[in-house]
């Protein structure tokens, strides 16, 4: 056997392992690595900050299922990087993290950048590891792709001492990964179907990952069998069919009164894939803990989650895909007892998305988003990040299929630029919509650059209103009149896309939004388009005012 730097090896078990891109900024910690990628036949994104390309990494996990790989420097590429990393562990995505280590006869001297990343990845990473030996190189990437996908995927971390990675050594390759798989047991799909059967006001609340097209196709069937209400989880709503007449509607923030109430009158809900954490369950009052007084039927591919926090009535260890697999076996009764029940929910869902609030100022979002529904194709993919603005795109857009959501559950900003750049790097076919508040998207506004580099032809709309808007309206809630370190002095977004080379186009009008999406879509370019929104339009139900006046009366 040929012997082979450390470096060269670990580029050579990504190609075994079926590696579609690597997302980095360079360092010389790994040098070896970047040099055998030179000619390896792994495409690499060159990013402009390690939180950006740990992000982009995080939605390649989401949008394939499979790792996305990241790679950074020692010290402070690491510390940028664990934005990325926390936001796979929340959303349980699948994700590998290198890092560039310090020689491994330096340690413990506090060399130039060196960190102890056992110690500061290990609350966040499912497993986090340093390759001290070249010839080892290919056991521990075989177990990170194992580790990150299995169970509750999430990510994982290794660091890389820089001596290791040029020291040669022979090694072999052991066959690709493959999914670790768990089914449901027959038993539990009986008694499943039991409660199903005895069940009057049942509903099924979808999340997580492991999900496929195939999946969501086959609990569409179930639903259907069962005349069964289907909301989503937060950030999830790519998971069911949103014009679908069992579809519910989505269980977030902000969520439809009505949906909420029947969640909460349920006699059975059907937890599939998910956590229903603090977002989804209403700040965790949504059922009591850890028993509840309504039936919990918890379906989750790790066996750590199931009982965590709720107590399930009926506990399924396995997998979205391979629930819904076995699903397709259940038959409904003869006679469904909440007949009725689905398509009163989906009219809940249609007449709650379909209101048309009006807000202050020239630029109206409800007519925005009518806009957009009226010209988006339906396999259209739209990530966000954290912020009021999301609230458009969530509650007003009707997801259609699987795979066209990037968003992360762990609310973080910055994260809706970096995830449309892989989106479309990953689907180039597609296209691809970022939605950001001007706070958010200056979290990592410097990965425009590195769409444009890529050709990566996203159109950013960029939802201006000159402060944190999400802070301004906690604080006029909490202490009206009293505006603290919310305020922001923005660029010319549409200016800074022209730099780039790029198109941009300001919009200050509703009836401005229409030609200048066309002429962004028609520029074959990366695009920002700059909306300008009225500050006091911070909520599609209050303005900044209104939300203070109230706080003040009480």
């Amino acid at each position: 056997m040929d012997q082979k730097t450390g470096g060269e090896l670990l580029v050579e078990a990504l190609e075994r392992h079926g590696t579609e891109r690597v997302y980095c900024v360079p360092g010389e910690s790994y040098l070896a690595v970047l040099d055998a990628l030179h000619d390896a036949s792994i495409p690499v994104t060159v990013c402009r900050q390690e939180g950006g390309a740990a992000m982009m990494a995080d939605a390649h996990g989401k949008l394939t299922g499979k790792p996305g790989i990241c790679m950074v420097t020692r010290g402070p590429g690491a510390t940028n990087a664990s934005a990325g990393v926390h936001v796979a562990a929340q959303d349980s995505t699948p994700m590998i993290l290198f890092i560039g280590q310090i020689e491994r006869g330096m340690r413990e001297r506090e060399a130039f950048q060196e960190v102890d990343y056992r110690q500061m990845f290990g609350g966040i990473a499912k497993w986090v590891a340093e390759v001290d030996q070249a010839d080892r190189m290919p056991e521990f990437i075989s177990r990170a792709f194992h580790v990150a996908t299995s169970g509750r995927p999430g990510p994982v971390v290794l660091a890389l001492p820089e001596d290791m990675l040029v020291e040669r050594a022979a090694a072999p390759q052991p066959p690709a990964w493959q999914q670790v798989e768990t089914h449901p047991g027959l038993t539990q799909m009986a008694d499943l179907q039991k409660r199903l059967w005895a069940a009057e006001r049942p509903i099924a609340i979808l999340g997580g990952s492991r999900w496929s097209e195939d999946a969501v196709a086959a609990f569409t069937r179930f639903s259907e069998r069962f005349n069964l209400p289907v909301a989503c989880s937060f950030r999830r709503q790519m998971l069911f069919d949103n014009l679908h007449p069992n579809y519910a509607g989505d269980v977030g923030i902000g969520i439809n009164p009505k949906l909420l109430a029947r969640v909460k009158s349920s006699d059975l809900i059907l937890l599939v894939g998910g956590r229903l954490s603090e977002m989804p369950s209403q700040s965790y009052s949504l059922l009591d803990i850890p028993a509840s007084g309504q039936q919990l039927v918890h379906v989750h591919p790790d066996p750590e989650e199931l009982g965590r926090v709720y107590r399930p009535a009926l506990s399924i260890n396995a997998s979205p895909t391979a629930f819904c697999k076995a699903a397709e076996g259940l038959q409904p009764p003869n006679e469904i007892k909440g007949a009725g029940e689905a398509e009163q929910a989906h009219q809940d869902y249609l007449d709650w998305s379909g209101a048309r609030p009006e807000i202050p100022g020239k630029l109206q979002m409800s007519m925005v988003m009518d806009w957009l529904e009226q010209n988006w194709p339906q396999d259209v993919i739209c990530t966000n990040g954290a912020g009021n603005y999301a609230t458009w795109l969530h509650r007003f857009h009707r997801f259609r299929r699987f795979g066209t959501q990037a968003a992360p559950t762990s609310g973080s900003m910055g994260y809706g630029l970096p995830a449309a750049v892989a989106a479309k790097l990953v689907r180039p076919q597609q296209e691809v919509v970022c939605f950001a508040g001007d706070g958010c998207l200056q979290m990592s506004m410097q990965e425009f650059g590195t769409a444009c580099q890529e050709g990566a032809n996203i159109i950013v709309l960029v939802i201006d209103n000159g402060m944190y808007g999400t802070i301004r309206m906690h604080q006029e809630r909490t202490y009206p009149g009293r505006p603290s370190a919310t305020k922001l002095v923005n660029p010319d977004f549409a200016a800074l896309a022209q730099s780039y080379g790029a198109f941009g186009a300001t919009v200050e009008t509703t009836e401005d939004f229409g030609p200048a999406y066309k002429a962004a879509r028609a520029s074959g370019k990366p695009a920002i388009l700059h909306l300008k929104l009225d500050p006091e339009a911070i909520t599609p139900a209050a303005s900044l005012s209104q939300i203070r006046r109230a706080a003040e009366a009480k």
